[in-house]
């Protein structure tokens, strides 16, 4: 399952967020990275979805 959101987290970085945490504060912090530029909300959320269980 951890690929799957690895691959939606290079698509669209808030998706993969939003399927490890939910609708939460590194959900809304994925989203300003992401509006701000493309490459830190993909950092993001591939460490966020590396590090959660």
């Amino acid at each position: 399952m951890d690929i799957i959101r690895i691959i939606l987290a290079i698509l669209l970085p808030p998706v993969g967020v939003f399927l490890q945490v939910g609708i939460g504060l590194q959900f809304w912090i994925n989203i300003l990275l992401t509006i701000f530029g493309y490459v830190p909300g993909i950092i993001h959320a591939v460490y966020i979805i590396a590090t959660r269980d």
